[in-house]
């Protein structure tokens, strides 16, 4: 959690303000696409921030609530609808605010979150606000004015099992998934492919068809968020058998991928994480505008 920077505080809207960070697994039904639904609470005070969001394993179905936020792309500040698609990251967001801002977002798995929607990675828009998803913006919003975190997840869970009982039952695609969970994308592509029962070639076509990303590129992100998990509850932890253990090649390589997500060195990173403490919750770096 970012400390924020010195300025008045607006009183809490809703009973959660003291609980930043919620998550709510999802149902039986739900649980090859999605890895869990959360909550999340932030007071920059009244002065702009810019923080920052780094890349992990997934991709995010974002509602906000509260003031205004922007996104940085290379044309400028660019205003973002509620809801929103976070794709997969490969590097990390920048956004701005101010004030209070209030997320609940859908975690779900870069594989399955484009057919959730009902969209193709190359129509996907980042603006979700024309998608019938948005319908729940007004709803969700009155849910945490009255303090019931718990049904406003509900009520995205529930639209959620309602989209999936309209999609084709799982396949291959959704085994080869598993199979990367289950080891942290330390996983040959040759061996995702033969716990999918399918060839490399055609793994790697549909797989990034459906994701919009290699399987290489998703089991990079998937290594990348254990180490920087680790660092951030463990900032001690010894960064070469972390690389031995996570099926790097070795400590340089996992150094060079994961200053590549991120834009430092697990040194340097490590060294951060030891002076904040253990993290809880999403790792959101904030400081002020420039």
């Amino acid at each position: 959690m970012p400390t924020p920077p010195p300025g008045p505080r607006h009183p809490p809207s809703s009973r959660y303000s003291t609980m930043p960070h919620h998550e709510m697994e999802p149902p039986e039904a739900l649980r090859n696409l999605v890895h869990c639904f959360w909550y999340h609470c932030l007071d920059f005070g009244e002065q702009p921030v810019v923080f920052e969001v780094p890349p992990d394993g997934y991709a995010e179905i974002i509602f906000y609530f509260g003031s205004a936020c922007h996104l940085a792309t290379p044309s400028g500040w660019q205003l973002l609808p509620s809801p929103f698609l976070m794709p997969l990251l490969q590097q990390p967001a920048r956004l701005t605010t101010i004030n209070r801002l209030e997320i609940i977002g859908i975690r779900c798995f870069p594989w399955t979150v484009f057919e959730l929607l009902g969209l193709s990675p190359g129509d996907a828009p980042l603006n979700l606000a024309a998608h019938a998803l948005a319908q729940l913006h007004g709803p969700l919003s009155q849910y945490l004015q009255a303090g019931q975190l718990t049904e406003a997840l509900a009520q995205v869970a529930q639209y959620g099992v309602q989209a999936q009982a309209q999609m084709p039952k799982p396949g291959w695609l959704v085994q080869a998934g598993r199979a990367m969970r289950a080891v942290t994308g330390t996983l040959p592509v040759r061996q995702v492919a033969a716990a999918a029962h399918v060839t490399v070639r055609t793994l790697e076509r549909h797989f990034k068809h459906a994701a919009g990303y290699t399987v290489k590129d998703v089991s990079s992100l998937m290594r990348f968020e254990q180490v920087r998990n680790c660092l951030l509850l463990q900032p001690t932890t010894n960064i070469a058998a972390l690389a031995y253990t996570l099926g790097y090649t070795d400590q340089s390589h996992l150094s060079r991928e994961f200053k590549r997500y991120s834009g430092v060195t697990p040194a340097v990173f490590a060294r951060k994480s030891l002076a904040k403490g253990p993290t809880i919750g999403p790792e959101v770096s904030a400081f002020p505008e420039p």
